[in-house]
């Protein structure tokens, strides 16, 4: 190939490594470690992670530390004990150089939900059967200063076992869920649940101590093995 192709194409792609580099937003990174292997829990059961405690950090420090609003639907579960939940949804966020997807379910009562329900600006039927409602902007300014009550972290990179015991600890129980062969890894004690399918894609639910159960009950008793719980990875 002549030289001065080469040095076109080698040109051209600095440019455009350059302009990927360019829209890609920035990581987040400051004083605080938030990693998500970094989870502790007070005296009181609740979960700190990413520098969030659920059940007291507000929306509105979330939004703040991510620099966007995030998009808040309210969704109605037919048939569930509590039919009605708030979730915001942040796409792509950099957190300390770890691209993920982040769904906060924020913390608000029944009775505050269905006059909110009631005056959505617009309704959609799911395949699910669940309902996404679009809310009123009025009642979107209330819940900005709403705490959090539990965090879905949907990470781009995919993890083996190894890499997820080492970073995490080894879980107290793994469970299979046997409707879509996922086994899930289960932390208690940190309340929390990581979900690996076998292409090692990952989703991780975090819960408060209290709410623990309503990730673990859906599963059943379906063991996939592995061993008692173990002290959790200090990195």
């Amino acid at each position: 190939m002549d030289r001065k192709y080469i040095i076109t194409i080698l040109i051209a792609a600095v440019f455009g490594v350059v302009g990927a580099m360019l829209l890609m937003p920035p990581t987040i990174q400051d004083e605080t470690v938030r990693l998500p292997w970094r989870v502790t829990t007070d005296h009181a059961g609740r979960t700190r992670v990413f520098g969030f405690t659920l059940g007291q950090t507000p929306l509105a420090e979330v939004r703040k530390l991510f620099g966007e609003d995030g998009a808040i639907n309210l969704f109605q579960t037919p048939g569930a004990a509590q039919p009605l939940g708030v979730e915001v949804y942040f796409q792509q966020v950099y957190l300390q150089s770890l691209r993920a997807d982040f769904v906060i379910t924020l913390d608000v009562d029944q009775a505050t939900l269905r006059p909110m329900y009631e005056r959505g600006l617009r309704i959609s039927q799911l395949e699910s059967g669940d309902k996404k409602v679009k809310l009123d902007p009025a009642d979107v300014a209330e819940l900005i200063e709403r705490p959090i009550r539990a965090i879905t972290y949907l990470p781009q990179a995919r993890l083996d076992e190894a890499t997820i015991e080492k970073r995490f600890g080894a879980p107290k129980e793994r469970r299979l869920d046997p409707s879509n062969g996922i086994i899930h890894w289960l932390y208690p004690e940190r309340a929390f649940d990581i979900a690996r399918n076998t292409k090692g894609k990952i989703v991780i639910q975090y819960v408060n101590r209290p709410d623990f159960q309503r990730l673990a009950l859906p599963l059943g008793q379906g063991a996939a093995g592995g061993p008692p719980g173990a002290s959790p990875a200090t990195q």
